[in-house]
Order: structure tokens, then sequence, then C-alpha cells
């Protein structure tokens, strides 16, 4: 588990020495990061509870043509695949698309916040390690979901529908988010609540509306049950409560506050949904992980005190730490994960 705590490592350092870089300095030493992280991804060996499913995936791919790859039910990743295996690559290669997709939006995402490391710290323990190691479809739709969130908080609210559509080519749940865009605005409520709402519709129709019976019998009538699932929500749950409670103190504007206080509220109703259906709900709560990013990064700017403010860092840095030590140590499925290998130093 050595490797997962070199990763936590250079965030936290980051954090903690609280150094500031050139712009152009920063960028790359960002971009060197994301790197890095996307080759950890990428280049892991039978890493993730899911191993053998995304193998599978590989070798249906293999026997597809392109317009049978286009009828699949999440498309974009059996392009991926199709691409891959047309250029003679193997998983590895598909993994590494996958990571550095998920990267450049956790990079993205990351570098608009406060305490960029502290964002990118807090997106370790779970949505890079057990997300981007573990749920390639899902990183990918997440990542892309991550780069919609950057467009939105500059009033793209164009790029972020189209984002989140391409998202749910990889994963079709990601187009849940896509009334997010109407929810936060400020401007033109109505008008942008009717073109997202056709939007949403198309996006339905296209990923969704088809598999809804096929769905709700696996996730809801099946009685799955995901492990650690209502823990998971509770990890959304508890930025989602302090932020609600302390969003006035942030200066934020007006779109933003709106955006991040209906994700608050959509991670809230988690709680009482995970009862239900806990393996659907853990799914579609994975896309409100942004939250957790979005407010632990700037929680410091409640407190005027400069040493008040490091405490509330410093908390987040131990809060974080806790979360993976007790994943790593005592999560149901953790063992699909350890011993972490990377290709080709692989026994």
């Amino acid at each position: 588990m050595l490797p997962y705590w070199v990763l936590y490592l250079i965030p936290a350092l980051g954090v903690l020495s609280g150094q500031r870089m050139a712009p152009a300095s920063q960028r790359a030493v960002w971009w060197l990061l994301g790197s890095v992280f996307a080759l950890a991804i990428g280049l892991r060996h039978q890493v993730g509870g899911d191993w053998g499913a995304y193998l599978r995936y590989l070798e249906q791919a293999s026997r597809m043509t392109l317009p049978q790859v286009f009828l699949q039910g999440d498309p974009g990743y059996y392009l991926i695949n199709w691409l891959v295996v047309g250029v003679g690559g193997n998983i590895y290669a598909v993994n590494l698309v996958c990571g550095a997709i998920l990267m450049a939006g956790v990079v993205m995402f990351a570098r608009r916040q406060p305490i960029p490391s502290l964002a990118l710290l807090v997106a370790v323990p779970y949505l890079i390690t057990v997300v981007g190691m573990g749920y390639s479809r899902q990183a990918v739709a997440l990542g892309f979901i991550l780069l919609g969130l950057v467009a939105l908080s500059n009033g793209g609210m164009r790029r972020f529908a189209i984002l989140v559509l391409i998202g749910a080519a990889f994963h079709k749940s990601a187009v849940l988010m896509l009334p997010v865009a109407a929810l936060a605005s400020s401007r033109k409520r109505v008008w942008n609540l009717f073109w997202v709402g056709i939007i949403s519709l198309i996006g339905g129709y296209l990923f969704l509306f088809d598999s809804v019976d096929t769905l709700w019998q696996n996730y809801v009538e099946a009685d799955y049950h995901s492990e650690g699932g209502l823990i998971r929500v509770l990890m959304n749950a508890v930025p989602a409560a302090v932020y609600l409670l302390v969003h006035r103190k942030l200066s934020l504007r007006e779109d933003a506050r709106r955006l991040w206080w209906w994700m608050s509220v959509f991670a809230l109703a988690c709680i009482p949904l995970v009862l239900i259906s806990s393996t659907a709900t853990d799914r579609v709560a994975l896309y409100l992980i942004p939250l957790q990013l979005f407010v632990f990064s700037r929680l410091h700017l409640i407190a005027n005190d400069t040493l008040v403010r490091a405490y509330i860092v410093a908390g987040v840095v131990a809060y974080y730490t806790a979360v993976l030590a007790v994943w790593l140590f005592f999560a149901t499925h953790a063992y699909a994960w350890l011993p972490y290998q990377m290709y080709p130093f692989v026994s």
C-alpha cells in the first residue's frame, strides 16, 4: 500500500509547504503532477475490483466493427477500446487514456480552488484511488463532469452540457448531472430551464431511457447492496452540510453559490435514498464528489485569523489521511487494490 501513500504525500507536501510559484512554473508543475497520477492510474496491473470485467470489454471491442461500437450502451468507452485494439494496444493503454481524462478534469478543477494542492489531496483517497483505479467508465465521466464544472464556473453553460453528454457516452448515469446547469443559473432562468430541459430529454433518450427497466431491476428490485455505500454517501454529506451552513462566508458569485447549494442538497438527499437502494445511490453519488474538493479546499476562508485558517487546513489534511488509512486497512474490497503493481514491473 506504500504507492498509495506516496501519491497522497505529493499534494500533502504542497499543502504543508504553502509555497507560491510563478504562473508559468505552476502550470508546468501541475501538468507534471497530473501526468504522474495518470501513469499511476493507467499502468496499474490487476488493481481494482472490476479488472476482469474491463479485460472482457477490451476482448469484446476487438470483435466489433465501428458501427457496432456506437450501438453499445457506453459507446465512448467501447470506442477507446476499439481504437486501442486497432493500433495494437492493450488494457494498459485503455486505462492510461481513461486516467489522463480523469486527471485533466481533476487538475483543471483543482487549479481554480483557493488551495489547489489541498483540492488534489482531497481527491486522492477516493476519487483517484478508488474511482480512478476501479471504475474506469465512471472515472472518465467524472473527468468530463469536472471539466464541465470548470466551464460552468466561467459561465459556459453550453460547454457544461456538451461535456456532460460526452461523459454520459462513457457511463450513461452521468446524464443525471445535466439539470445542474439550469438550477445553477442566476440569469435567464426560464430560458435556461427550457433548453437544458430539452438537452436533458435528448440525453436521457440517447443514454438512459432505454435502460431504465434494466437499471431498476438490477439496482432496486434485485436489492443489490453496496458495501460501504452509506459511508461514501456521508462523505459527500459532510461537506454538503458544512457548505449550507457557511456558504455566505465564502464570497462566492451568485451562480457559483447556487450551483454548490444544489449540489449540497442533492448530496444530503442521497442519505435516505441510499437506504432504499444502496448500489444505485452509491453510483450516482460519485458525481457529487467534486463537492468535497470544492468545500474543503476553501473551508479555511470562513476564518479571518491566519492561525485559525492554518488549523482548518491541517484538520482537512488529517481527516483525509484518516479516510485513506481506514479505506486501505478496513474496506471490504480493499484487497482488490492491494498490492499495487505497475506495468511492466509485475510479478
